[in-house]
């Protein structure tokens, strides 16, 4: 066994598995482990194969070398996106996942040792990383088939390498196996990750090759169930300093379920040919309403996905003090559709500083691979998750080393067109300003929302999502926790509770009443806000919301001089809507929050949240909101 080693602290199963296999290797670098994805010595082309009891040789992946670095396909639609339905818990510690042993009819122990025996008859990586950062991220350790060392690349752009030459004994707190065979063997080909916690160490055992599972938000569920342990919170959030033409600086932390606008947040606000900015469509007029800005503010990234909120860099600002939980950003690229389309990314992938990993991209040996040239599914149409790993390092702007103070945090909802002919609960205004109460209830659900582009739906649940929502679940990232909501609620709230001058917003996307907006309206917002800055609304500035849920509406937004149309602010007044129609919606999301919410009426839930939930369920007032958590 590779003598650097030595200084890792194992389990006594695990250090046995790698002292059996025929080779292991430890990288020095990142790029030990680039120049082994297409195999040492061979062509700028590699097939990940497997033998496969049964079946014989299985491809699971094959690699690329291009110029601009390595590019990774599957054989299987299936396996280019992240299954929502591959976590599996395998311990006894408390949880609301779905156990290993209630889905298969039996202990994972013995498939765990199984796991271990196999990896011990292969050649292997031992990569070590640090999940959350190499700043504030705890050791870490994945144990990869050496031939998926595209893999192992991969992760450690996302997390952080870590050097053993040197170091001090070190001793991981989560450990991941990766072993795609069983993903035939014993699970019928599908995406199966396997947590199994104790209180010392997490270990995720990966049975597929498509990093999103494991690499990326296994490790955000390591994040999750430390914290849990500790008593606090890595958000599901997006987070960007703001910076005016006045030099007046904002930070914004936005989060949402997927689709809700948190990669977007990070985005340059777009401009039509003539400059004009075009803020929304109306659905049934075909009427567009345009403004203009002659200065936009500059933007410089903070986090773009996992947002740590850890105790050691809280202050007695009264603030939420967050940093990035990542190393690497995992881009998707779907809506790069040709040349130009992000002018900004594509300079960073075309020409990067060093060979980048791409996913479900099309690649030519020696050639430069384009985000826009997706790889095509098996129905000939282009790949929904083409992605590519940016470390932070490469990204333009970026806040690099800083732990910045959150001034706004927002939470935005893709909303569905409402009209007095079609009403639906698309009826939030452009800004809806909350209380830190209805700021919490609001990512307990976590609303879904309408057309979310990472869910598969036909014609028919689009239609069905116009009058009815789901829940993403606590803070957004229940789908990647593996303990229980009700410990994840009374962390949020006490995260909230703790930061009491930051403010809270409400951002609609795609639609606001009968207009199309797109993103618009939440870049739009953006720019109001930074440039506000710590001013407060005054009273005559707000009133409250016709549903309550929804806290306060704007009776004025001026950006740059210029008044945005008031039935913007309040969809009540569109001449397509009205109060009849808005009311319809607002019925329909009173009773989503309803249904959803009397599952957190536990003995452990905080005394704070049952009283927010049963103001709630009781059809509460703002003002009964703001009574229980004043807005500073």
């Amino acid at each position: 066994m590779n003598q650097l080693l030595s200084t890792v602290i194992l389990p006594a199963e695990v250090r046995a598995a790698l002292e059996s296999a025929p080779d292991v290797f430890v990288p020095a670098t990142r790029r030990n482990l680039l120049d082994r994805a297409t195999g040492a010595g061979a062509p700028p082309t590699f097939d990940v194969v497997y033998d496969v009891q049964g079946r014989g040789p299985v491809k699971e992946a094959d690699v690329v070398r291009c110029k601009n670095g390595i590019v990774v396909n599957y054989p299987e639609d299936y396996l280019r996106r992240r299954d929502p339905d591959c976590m599996r818990i395998a311990d006894d510690l408390p949880t609301d996942k779905p156990r290993y042993r209630d889905t298969f009819g039996a202990e994972f122990a013995p498939v765990r040792q199984e796991t271990l025996d196999w990896l011990a008859s292969q050649e292997l990586l031992v990569v070590p990383f640090r999940a959350g950062g190499l700043t504030y991220g705890t050791p870490s350790l994945a144990i990869v088939p050496a031939n998926a060392a595209f893999f192992a690349t991969a992760l450690v752009d996302l997390q952080g390498f870590v050097d053993l030459a040197g170091s001090e004994p070190f001793a991981p707190r989560s450990i991941i196996y990766v072993a795609p065979p069983f993903r035939h063997t014993h699970f019928d080909g599908r995406q199966v990750v396997v947590h199994d916690r104790s209180e010392t160490l997490h270990e995720i055992f990966s049975y597929n090759l498509y990093p999103g599972p494991s690499a990326k938000k296994g490790v955000f569920s390591v994040l999750l169930d430390i914290g849990e342990q500790e008593g606090w919170v890595t958000a599901h959030a997006s987070a960007v300093r703001v910076t005016t033409p006045y030099e007046n600086e904002t930070v914004i932390m936005h989060e949402g379920a997927s689709g809700g606008g948190k990669s977007e947040m990070l985005e340059e606000l777009h401009r039509e040919d003539d400059g004009r900015i075009l803020l929304g469509v109306n659905v049934v007029s075909d009427e567009p309403y345009y403004m203009s800005l002659s200065e936009v503010s500059t933007l410089s990234p903070v986090t773009d996905d996992m947002t740590l909120c850890h105790p050691s860099i809280q202050n007695d600002s009264g603030r939420l003090v967050v940093t990035d939980a990542e190393d690497g950003w995992f881009l998707r690229t779907d809506s790069m559709t040709s040349y130009g389309s992000d002018p900004n990314l594509e300079s960073v992938t075309v020409h990067p500083d060093e060979p980048l990993v791409f996913f479900n991209m099309q690649g030519v040996p020696g050639a430069t691979c384009l985000i826009w040239e997706h790889t095509l599914d098996s129905d000939g149409t282009p790949c929904p998750n083409p992605r590519v790993v940016v470390p932070r390092r490469m990204i333009k702007k970026i806040v690099l080393d800083a732990a910045e103070e959150v001034d706004v945090r927002s939470f935005g909802v893709r909303m569905p067109p409402a009209t007095r002919d079609d009403p639906s609960y698309g009826i939030m205004g452009m800004l809806q300003v909350i209380p830190p109460s209805l700021a919490w209830l609001w990512r307990l659900i976590a609303p879904r929302g309408h057309k979310n582009p990472s869910i598969i739906e036909t014609q028919a649940s689009v239609e069905a999502t116009k009058h009815r929502m789901v829940a993403e679940g606590v803070g957004s990232y229940w789908p990647f926790s593996t303990g229980t909501k009700v410990a994840a609620a009374n962390l949020l709230l006490r995260q909230i509770v703790d930061a009491p001058r930051t403010r809270y917003v409400l951002v609609p996307n795609q639609h606001i009443g009968a207009y199309k907006v797109g993103f618009t309206a939440e870049w739009l917002t953006r720019e109001y806000l930074a440039r506000r800055g710590g001013a407060t609304f005054r009273p005559d500035h707000l009133t409250p919301a016709r549903c309550p849920l929804f806290g306060y509406a704007l009776t004025e937004m001026k950006i740059d001089g210029q008044l945005v149309r008031p039935t913007f602010l309040q969809p009540e007044n569109q001449s397509q809507v009205g109060e009849e129609a808005y009311d319809t919606g607002a019925k329909i999301l009173t009773d989503f929050f309803k249904s959803e919410l009397p599952q957190f009426l536990t003995d452990d839930l905080d005394p704070l949240g049952r009283a927010i939930i049963e103001t709630c369920l009781a059809d509460g007032s703002v003002e009964q909101y703001v009574a229980l958590t004043p807005i500073v």
